[in-house]
């Protein structure tokens, strides 16, 4: 594009656009192609290509809220910002119909990178039927259908998200059985040989973890498979985004932390699981993937 283009785009005069597009340069995601104009850099073209990254960056601006003081978000321990009241269900409530349409869309742009370096890591055919819980609208299950169609669905969520799911599933001809329920209060659906927990352990604090992993093991008959995918702490070469990024995400959505991968694994062996092991995945900044068998 020309500097008169990316004016146009923006609404910017000359002076504005250009100082701009030097910013871009300086951070890879534009680089100027000679004659006045300007194209996309590595990581411009990176962000064109995941959605789910773009769409976390919209959101940020929340964060962004809450870090303008990061010593009173210590203080208060977390939650009480801009991110915890996007995210009520956090603390505490189920959300209504308009709250939960604005999380799982969030969550399903999202969803679709982690979800691949999951099945990349764990191929998901070895199984019969798979229960995803804290499945919001689906996403990782219609990537499990893409890879492995004759595994079958089922979810669970609120059931708000489970509507949802349900709908967008039908809409698209494929098969779900999606149960709402709450996941502290209610028994999981039984019948699964593998359970996933996508970006769902460090969404809650160790209680509550620990009490969502005893809820999975209940649900699994001897030999089952949990299949747990989420950024972790103390990740090698994925350092900032465990604990720097979800360090503080977290806490300022109100619940929740980071966990290295060998916490993860001694809370499923207290929840009752007979063994559990880290698989590797090739971006760990994206996801790891702990194994764990009943």
């Amino acid at each position: 594009m020309t500097v008169e283009a990316v004016q146009a785009a923006v609404e910017l005069d000359r002076d504005g656009a250009l100082r701009l597009l030097r910013a871009a340069v300086a951070l890879k995601l534009a680089e100027p192609t000679g004659q006045d104009r300007w194209a996309l850099g590595v990581e411009g073209a990176s962000l064109l290509g995941a959605p789910g990254v773009a769409a976390m960056i919209r959101h940020h601006a929340l964060l962004y809220a809450d870090l303008a003081d990061p010593i009173a978000l210590l203080r208060r321990g977390g939650g009480g910002g801009a991110l915890a009241a996007y995210w009520t269900y956090a603390e505490g409530g189920p959300p209504d119909a308009a709250e939960a349409e604005a999380y799982s869309r969030l969550m399903s742009d999202s969803q679709a990178m982690v979800a691949a370096q999951v099945l990349d890591a764990w191929s998901i055919a070895r199984h019969r039927r798979l229960l995803d819980v804290g499945g919001g609208e689906g996403t990782f299950l219609r990537a499990v259908a893409a890879r492995a169609p004759g595994v079958e669905r089922m979810l669970f969520d609120l059931p708000a998200v489970a509507e949802r799911a349900r709908a967008r599933f039908g809409a698209e001809g494929l098969a779900l059985q999606a149960t709402g329920g709450d996941v502290f209060q209610d028994a999981l659906p039984t019948g699964a040989d593998v359970v996933s927990l996508i970006r769902v352990l460090h969404d809650h604090d160790d209680g509550p973890a620990l009490a969502i992993l005893k809820a999975a093991q209940a649900a699994l008959p001897p030999g089952g498979t949990l299949l747990i995918g989420e950024p972790m702490a103390q990740e090698r070469g994925a350092e900032r985004v465990g604990d720097a990024y979800f360090g503080m995400y977290l806490l300022a959505m109100g619940s929740g932390r980071p966990r290295p991968a060998r916490e993860i694994i001694a809370m499923c062996r207290e929840a009752g699981f007979f063994s559990a092991r880290r698989v590797r995945t090739a971006m760990p900044v994206i996801a790891s993937v702990i194994v764990a068998r009943n």
